[in-house]
C-alpha cells in the first residue's frame, strides 16, 4: 500500500513559517531535525543530542514513566527518583496503616536501610526510538480491507518488536502516530524494586485538596521521593536485600537560580492521550453525553465517600486514594466542558469541517479520496455515542469504585466458570491463590456501611441516565422487585452476601468446589455482578469495537486530509503515552476581564490559606513555625520561599511528574497539572491561557531539607547555585 503520509516528504516542510508559539508535544528524535532551531531562539542553550541520543548519555535517560501513567526523573547518580506526590498516593496508601499514616503523616528514611519496598511499582526507561513506517506498511496494499489490513499490521508489527529485543532484557512496542499514518518502535527497559524514600504529609503534598485542583494560584507541595534498585551489575531484577541503589547514566542537575516571567522551560514527560484533530463529531460526543452523565455519578460517589472519611480515620485511609482519583477525572471533566463552551471549540471545528469539505468538493481527485470522510464520520459517531456511554457510566457505576461489592463479586466469575467443565485443579488453585491475594487489597480498603450507601446512590443513578434498554436484566429484576427502593434492598442484601465481609468472602474461597457453584448463584450481589458483567460483554463491547473500528479505519485519511488541506501548518502528533518534548516559556495569563494571574506562587499564601478547621487547608505547625522565623535557608526568591509557577507548556495527564528543565537543562520545577482555564487543552489548546503549574524544586528541598530534617539526600543531588 503506498503510505497515506510520509513524515519525511512534507509533514513539516513549512515547520516555521506559521509557527504557532508554544503548542505541541514533539518527537524526541526528531527534535535536532525540526525543533532546535526554534528552541535555541527562544533561550535553550544545549544541542539536540543533549535531550535525546544513542550514542551518548542525554535527558532521556534521566526521564521514567512511573508506574505506567506518570512521569518521574533521576536526581541522583544513586537512583534517587522525584516525580508527583499524587503519582505516588496510591502507593503510599498501601503501604500505610492506622499505626504508621503515611499519607498523614508523611514519611522519610533516615537512612537506606529505612527506604520502603513497594511491591508492584516500577518505572521504564526509554532505550531507543525507531522510526518503522516503511516496515509496518511491508505487504499492505490498497485494496486489503479492514481486518486483513490490521492482521498484517498486527503480524509486522510483533516480527519488529521480536528483532527489536532479542537477545536482551529490554521490552518493547510499536507505537501508531497521526492517526496510524506513521509508526514508532519504543524500546524499554523496566525496572521493579522501586522504594519509597519520603514525602510529605498530605496537608503539603495535596495541600488545597479538590478545591485548588486544576486551579491557578496554587500552593501544593506536589512531590515524592523514591530510590530505583537494581542488580549488582546494574541490571533490572526483582525486589532482594542484595539489590544497590541504581547508577543512571544520565541524571538532571537542579537550580536554585529560580524562574522568571519569560525565562525559557522545557517538559521532558510521558503525556498519556489527547485529540487534537478530531472530528467536531467526537467533541460533541465527549462534551453534551459523555461527561455530563459521569459529572453526575462521579459528584455521588465523591459525597459519599467525602461525608465517611470525615467521621473516621480509618475511612479517610481507606478511602483517600479512590476518592482521589474520583474526583481528579471529574472536576477535569467539568472544567474541559466549560472550556470547550467558552471556546465555542464545536462550532469552530464545524467552521473548519465546512472549509474542508469546500476544498475536497473543488476537485474531482479529492473528492474521490476525502469526500465521504465527515458523512460516514457523522453516521458512526450518531451510533458509537450511545455505546460509549453506556460502556463508561456502567463501569463508573459497578467496577471503578462504584458499588464495591458488585466489583468484587465479579472477581468470582473466573472461577465459577472453571467448574462449567471438567475442573482443572491447577488453573482453580491458581485462580484461588489470586483471589486471595486480591480479597486482602480490597478489604483493607473497604468499609460495608459506605458501600451501602454507594449502592443505593448507584442503583438509583443508573436507572435514571441510562434507558432500559441499555440496562442488565437482573438490575431491572431487581429495581421491579424493591419497587425501586434500593435502601430497604441493601439493608436486605448486604448482611447476607459474602463480598461485604472478608472473613465469609476468604472461608467461601478456601472451600469452594462444585456444590458452591449453586451457592453462589444464590447470591443477589454475585447475580448482578455475573449480569451486568455479561450485559456489557454481549451487547456493548461488540458494538462498541466495531463502530470504534469503523473510525479508526477513517482517521488516517483525515489526518491526510488535514495535512494536504494546511500544508503550511504544523502538525505535532496527538499525545499517546510516548517520551515527548514541550517548550515554552514561563507566563502569567489574564483569567478573567482585570484580572491577571501573576507566574508563581509562595509559602506566604499558604499561610494565608490557613484553616484548621478545614481538613485541605490545615498547615502543620512546623510549617507555621518555619514561616514564622523565617527559617528558609538557601531556597528563596526575593525573600519568599516559591512554591509554585506557571508556564505555557503544552501538558496532559500522564505529564504529571515530569521535569521541568531551564535553558541549561538544569532542574528548576516538577509538573503536576493545569489551569482550570486551559483544562480542555486536551481537544483544542489555547494559548492565551493554556498553563502547566509545577512545583519550584527549591520548595522541594526547602521542605525535605528544612520540614523534614533529610537533608542528608541533598548531599548526593547535584545542585547548580
Amino acid at each position: 500500500m503506498k503510505k497515506l503520509l510520509l513524515l519525511s516528504t512534507f509533514l513539516f516542510i513549512t515547520l516555521f513559517a506559521t509557527a504557532i508559539p508554544d503548542e505541541g508535544m514533539w518527537i524526541p528524535i526528531l527534535i535536532e531535525k525540526y525543533n532546535i532551531k526554534l528552541m535555541q531562539e527562544k533561550g535553550f542553550k544545549l544541542t539536540a543530542e543533549d535531550i535525546y541520543s544513542v550514542n551518548k548519555a542525554s535527558m532521556k535517560d534521566a526521564v521514567v514513566m512511573f508506574g505506567g501513567g506518570c512521569t518521574g526523573e533521576l536526581i541522583s547518580p544513586e537512583g534517587l527518583l522525584i516525580t508527583n506526590h499524587h503519582c505516588g498516593y496510591g502507593t503510599i496508601q498501601r503501604l500505610s496503616s492506622i499505626e504508621h499514616n503515611y499519607l498523614a503523616d508523611g514519611y522519610w528514611a533516615m537512612s537506606r536501610d529505612q527506604e520502603i519496598p513497594s511491591p508492584g511499582s516500577f518505572v521504564t526507561i526509554l532505550k531507543r526510538m525507531e522510526d518503522v513506517t516503511d516496515k509496518m506498511f511491508k505487504g499492505v496494499t490498497d485494496g486489503m480491507d479492514n481486518e486483513a489490513r490490521q492482521q498484517l499490521l498486527n503480524t509486522n508489527s510483533e516480527e519488529i518488536r521480536k528483532n527489536a529485543i532479542e537477545g536482551t532484557n529490554y521490552t518493547a512496542r510499536v507505537t501508531p502516530f497521526y492517526m496510524g499514518n506513521q509508526y514508532f518502535l519504543m524500546v524499554y527497559e523496566t525496572f521493579n524494586d522501586i522504594r519509597f524514600v519520603g514525602a510529605p504529609p498530605e496537608a503539603i503534598g495535596k495541600f488545597g485538596g479538590e478545591t485548588d485542583n486544576w486551579v491557578w494560584p496554587r500552593h501544593t507541595g506536589d512531590f515524592s521521593v523514591w530510590r530505583v534498585y537494581a542488580s549488582k551489575d546494574n541490571k533490572p531484577a526483582a525486589y532482594s536485600s542484595d539489590n544497590v541503589p541504581y547508577k543512571p547514566l544520565y541524571h538532571f542537575p537542579i537550580s536554585l537560580k529560580g524562574v522568571h516571567e519569560g525565562d525559557f522551560t522545557m517538559i521532558f514527560g510521558y503525556p498519556g492521550s489527547t485529540s487534537e484533530y478530531a472530528p467536531s463529531y467526537y467533541i460533541d460526543m465527549v462534551k453534551n453525553y459523555i461527561n455530563p452523565k459521569r459529572i453526575a455519578i462521579q459528584t455521588a460517589k465523591i459525597e459519599i465517600m467525602e461525608a465517611a472519611m470525615n467521621t473516621d480515620p480509618l475511612i479517610r485511609l481507606q478511602y483517600s486514594a479512590k476518592k482521589f482519583g474520583i474526583a481528579n477525572g471529574w472536576k477535569k471533566s467539568i472544567g474541559e466542558n466549560q472550556g470547550l463552551e467558552r471556546m465555542k471549540t464545536i462550532e469552530k471545528k464545524q467552521e473548519y469541517e465546512k472549509r474542508l469539505t469546500e476544498w475536497i468538493s473543488a476537485d474531482e481527485g479529492r473528492k474521490a479520496k476525502f469526500g465521504d470522510l465527515l458523512p460516514s464520520y457523522e453516521k458512526l459517531y450518531a451510533q458509537l455515542r450511545d455505546y460509549s456511554l453506556v460502556n463508561s457510566f456502567t463501569s463508573d457505576a459497578f467496577f471503578s469504585s462504584g458499588a464495591e461489592a458488585v466489583g468484587c463479586a465479579r472477581n468470582m466469575m473466573t472461577l465459577a466458570g472453571l467448574y462449567e467443565t471438567v475442573p482443572d485443579e491447577a488453573r482453580i488453585s491458581v485462580v484461588k491463590s489470586e483471589l486471595l491475594v486480591g480479597a486482602k487489597g480490597f478489604f483493607k480498603n473497604y468499609n460495608p456501611e459506605t458501600d451501602k450507601k454507594l449502592f443505593v446512590s448507584i442503583m438509583k443513578l443508573y436507572g435514571e441516565n441510562l434507558d432500559p434498554e441499555w440496562q442488565a436484566p437482573e438490575y431491572i429484576k431487581i429495581k421491579n422487585s424493591c419497587k425501586g427502593d434500593f435502601q430497604v434492598l441493601a439493608d436486605k442484601l448486604y448482611p447476607a452476601t459474602i463480598f461485604a465481609d472478608e472473613a465469609k468472602f476468604i472461608a467461601f474461597v478456601n472451600a469452594f468446589n462444585t456444590g458452591s457453584v449453586a451457592k453462589l448463584q444464590k447470591d443477589p450481589i454475585y447475580r448482578l455482578a455475573k449480569s451486568v458483567s455479561n450485559f456489557i460483554s454481549e451487547n456493548v463491547r461488540g458494538g462498541l469495537n466495531r463502530i470504534s473500528s469503523e473510525v479508526q479505519k477513517l482517521n488516517p485519511l483525515y489526518m491526510t486530509a488535514q495535512m494536504e488541506f494546511e500544508k503550511d501548518r504544523i502538525f505535532y502528533p496527538d499525545a499517546n503515552s510516548t517520551l515527548r518534548v514541550a517548550y515554552g516559556s514561563v507566563k502569567g495569563y489574564y483569567s478573567k476581564d482585570a484580572i491577571y494571574f501573576k507566574h508563581y506562587t509562595t509559602l506566604k499564601g499558604i499561610i494565608e490559606k490557613d484553616n484548621p478547621e478545614i481538613f485541605d487547608y490545615d498547615v502543620p505547625d512546623r510549617l507555621r513555625q518555619l514561616y514564622e522565623s523565617r527559617d528558609y535557608g538557601r531556597y528563596t526568591q526575593d525573600g519568599e520561599v516559591p512554591v509554585c509557577f506557571i508556564a505555557n507548556n503544552h501538558t496532559t495527564g500522564g505529564n504529571s511528574g515530569s521535569p521541568v528543565l531551564n535553558a541549561e537543562g538544569n532542574l528548576i520545577g516538577i509538573n503536576f497539572d493545569r489551569a482550570w482555564e486551559g483544562v480542555a487543552s486536551d481537544l483544542a489548546f489555547n494559548p492565551d491561557q493554556s498553563r502547566n503549574i509545577s512545583l519550584d524544586i527549591r520548595y522541594a528541598l526547602f521542605i525535605i531539607d528544612k520540614f523534614a530534617g533529610a537533608g542528608y539526600l541533598l548531599k548526593e543531588m547535584t545542585i547548580v547555585e
